[in-house]
């Protein structure tokens, strides 16, 4: 009784009490079985939140620029949407720009596929099959099932750092491992996506073997890259054994309904991707001797020795081998490099330590050092705020207070070292594409590279993309993917 009384004192009992109002309030009904489900996480709640991340998704990948390919999967995405489960849901179906072999949905309809994996399917049935999965994710309600486990394990850390001091020492490392913990989908979830997604496309009269046979694509880039599983569907371990589940199930589905199977063609969905930009694009940046240039928004600047670098649309991020300091560009919204670095005062809460107007190869800047503080923990930033035409480029370096002697001459380096694009043959970098070809003669498939004048050292990447081995047989008249870089 004495323990019960303690225990009251510190607020348990309001505490369950609350738990039990969450799972009376928050019960849904799961769309797949009918039955209800526990969740913290309201439909509406998931369309904001899919709603809120979908501007910083495009930001990371960006948008690739084929409205007709993107109006084709959107195309595909609705159709299997309308046989769903959950068919009075908005979806929204995008094609970013990411040489990733990827496909992933968000809460409340959002889906994205990279143009990697659409360059990698062989089919339309192939692509219909992963769509369904993904939808299925959505339809299942696996993000706010997660979010919810999630939420629920942050509070239970909350309440155990309250009781015990030991406890509350570790809650800190404890959320972050919570946190990833509960980053990808459980793999019951992704079973649950697979047998919907094997639904929805046999009701569409798809031929679901074939996204199986897009697991041994998945396989195949698994082993290529050292047993590095693909970003896609990577919580299944083996690829393979759900190759084998996915034709099992296509097997039941296609005996449970009528099956009427769509008259396709392989040709018909190779020249949806034909000039599809493969790999990376140089036009969106490159390092090459030390320098990193950017032929689009004609800038470059140099990058340290041994650095890695990490280039998306919203900004390139470059860490030093030891991870002891890392310098991160960005553009700022804001007129002048004097009102960019008031805003990033006002908005880190920053410590001015030193601040001074300067030019760099002519064009005007202003270089900030300054401190920030979060939770505890003390940054030391060397900044320059540098304009050039109408865009004004960030350049922040941060490491420890500590460090900043070490690094500070690296930072100004690399700022200092900021210029208009003065290598003219990085304009005439050109991106591989896919390029759909129709064979004249017969042979193997390594001997059609060979004829084609394929780079030797990416037969076997070439083969992955096809679906196909090196030494299986191609016929005249067959069509085969190559890569060129003609202009678009």
């Amino acid at each position: 009784m004495r323990n019960a009384a303690r225990w009251m004192r510190r607020g348990l009992v309001p505490f369950v009490v609350m738990l039990s109002l969450l799972f009376t309030l928050h019960c849904a009904r799961d769309y797949v079985t009918g039955k209800r489900t526990f969740t913290l996480i309201t439909e509406a709640d998931e369309i904001a939140l899919g709603r809120e991340a979908d501007p910083q998704i495009l930001a990371e990948f960006g948008v690739y620029d084929d409205p007709r390919l993107v109006a084709y999967v959107d195309e595909i995405g609705q159709a299997i949407a309308r046989v769903s489960h959950r068919p009075n849901l908005k979806y929204t179906f995008r094609v970013v720009d990411s040489p990733v072999v990827n496909a992933f949905a968000l809460p409340g309809g959002w889906v994205y596929f990279t143009r990697g994996i659409l360059a990698h399917f062989n089919s339309e049935a192939e692509l219909a099959g992963v769509m369904g999965h993904e939808v299925g994710h959505i339809v299942a309600r696996h993000g706010a099932e997660q979010l919810s486990r999630a939420q629920l394990a942050g509070l239970a850390i909350g309440i155990g750092a309250a009781l015990s001091p030991e406890f509350r020492k570790f809650s800190k490392f404890a959320q972050v491992g919570i946190g990833l913990l509960f980053l990808k989908f459980s793999r019951d979830q992704e079973s649950e996506s697979d047998r919907l997604g094997v639904e929805y496309a046999t009701r569409l009269g798809y031929n679901a073997h074939e996204m199986a046979n897009f697991f041994k694509t998945i396989a195949r880039l698994s082993e290529k890259s050292g047993g590095s599983i693909p970003t896609f569907l990577s919580t299944h371990p083996n690829p393979r054994d759900r190759e084998a589940r996915i034709h099992e199930l296509t097997r039941e589905w296609q005996q449970k309904i009528e099956f009427q199977p769509k008259n396709l063609r392989r040709i018909d969905y190779l020249r949806r991707i034909d000039g599809i930009v493969y790999g990376k694009d140089p036009r969106q940046g490159f390092v090459e001797s030390g320098i990193f240039y950017h032929p689009q928004m004609r800038f470059q600047f140099p990058v340290p020795d041994r650095w890695q670098v990490k280039n998306t649309p919203a900004s390139v991020q470059m860490s030093d081998p030891r991870q002891a300091a890392a310098i991160q560009l960005t553009l700022a919204k804001a007129a002048t490099p004097e009102e960019a670095a008031q805003q990033f005062i006002a908005n880190s809460k920053a410590t001015v330590l030193e601040q001074r107007a300067l030019r760099i190869h002519g064009l005007p800047a202003v270089r900030l050092h300054s401190r920030v503080s979060n939770r505890g923990d003390t940054l030391e930033v060397r900044s320059h705020f540098i304009r050039k035409g109408q865009t004004v480029f960030v350049f922040h370096g941060f490491t420890t207070p500590d460090q900043m002697l070490k690094y500070r001459p690296v930072f100004d380096h690399v700022a200092r070292g900021f210029d208009r694009l003065r290598n003219m043959a990085a304009l005439k970098k050109k991106p591989w594409r896919v390029q759909i070809r129709r064979l004249a003669r017969p042979g193997t498939l390594q001997q059609v590279f060979t004829r084609y004048r394929m780079p030797r050292d990416r037969y076997e990447e070439l083969a992955i993309l096809n679906g196909l081995e090196l030494n299986d047989r191609v016929k005249k008249g067959q069509w085969v993917k190559l890569l060129t870089r003609r202009s678009e």
